[in-house]
């Protein structure tokens, strides 16, 4: 089938929010035959243009788009607010141009349109796939770090992940068995269905806010590095008790991180500013205690 639009130019951005890109298309839409209908050309062409640049973006991440005509930079953009991939498809932005194109002295689908696409991935855990990462994979550095808990099963890690965080954190005694795989699923089982929260299409950040808003009495933060700002969710939650987490977005599986100082390579991590000094002695930080180190002070 032929292609009904032409790329003028591509641009790609990474931008310093994890996770965040931006993508730049300079296109013009291919005029459609004599005999066709405009309106189902011009959604098959913005379906096809979309297909394209969103190849390499799964169902579950978040997208934003803006158009601009190029030709008439005094028409209005057309701007698609960020949603679900799979709820993006050519009639949403069919009638958001309806609605643009009214206010717009001429706003021609046919000139050069220069279109935005913003893309944020999403956490989704559920198992571990064939995906190859660069460099060691988490799975491979649970083997070389002790501080590091690799959670058994495929299905339901990001549960299985806060009960075993959540029995490291209690010094519960069953603690080395669900590190390990046992007497855990009946555990995990009675939370989901205590919680009401279903995980058999994976685990995001909303199941996340729920199980935050179940453990009230812990703080879960969730890392996606090894690296004191590679926070990727925080619970806000004013606990010591701190259930730290973290996800693996090659293989979207999480992991239990059992001590922080020793995964992240630091000899001190402030649970206030999340940065890693030498000492907690010489570190300030107006987030927490200058006496205790409690944070909040």
């Amino acid at each position: 089938m032929a292609r009904r639009y032409e790329i003028m130019n591509t641009n790609t951005i990474q931008y310093r929010l994890c996770n965040a890109v931006g993508r730049q298309i300079t296109v013009r839409l291919i005029p459609p035959s004599e005999n066709s209908d405009p309106v189902a050309h011009f959604l098959a062409s913005v379906n096809d243009l979309f297909e394209h640049a969103l190849n390499d973006v799964d169902n579950a991440d978040m997208v934003g788009i803006t158009i601009q005509n190029l030709v008439n930079q005094n028409d209005k953009s057309i701007g698609i607010s960020f949603r679900r991939k799979d709820q993006l498809s050519g009639d949403v932005i069919w009638s958001v141009f309806e609605k643009v194109s009214q206010s717009n002295s001429r706003f021609n689908a046919l000139d050069t349109l220069v279109a935005n696409v913003h893309s944020v991935r999403m956490l989704v855990g559920f198992g571990k796939n064939v995906l190859k990462s660069r460099g060691r994979p988490f799975s491979v550095m649970t083997l070389l770090k002790r501080s590091i808990v690799e959670v058994q099963v495929e299905e339901y890690c990001l549960a299985h992940a806060l009960v075993i965080a959540i029995a490291k954190v209690d010094k519960d005694p069953n603690y080395d068995a669900f590190r390990k795989g046992r007497k855990i699923r009946q555990v995990v089982q009675i939370l989901l269905e205590s919680t009401g929260i279903d995980l058999s299409n994976g685990a995001g950040i909303p199941d996340l806010v729920r199980f935050q808003e179940h453990f009230r009495e812990y703080k879960i933060v969730v890392y996606h590095g090894l690296s004191c700002e590679d926070i990727m969710f925080e619970g806000q939650v004013d606990s010591t008790k701190r259930l730290n987490i973290l996800y693996d977005d090659i293989e979207r599986h999480y992991y239990v991180i059992a001590n922080l100082t020793g995964a992240m390579a630091r000899k001190y991590v402030c649970k206030g500013c999340k940065k890693a000094c030498t000492s907690d002695v010489t570190h300030a930080c107006d987030q927490t205690c200058s006496d205790c180190m409690a944070s909040p002070p």
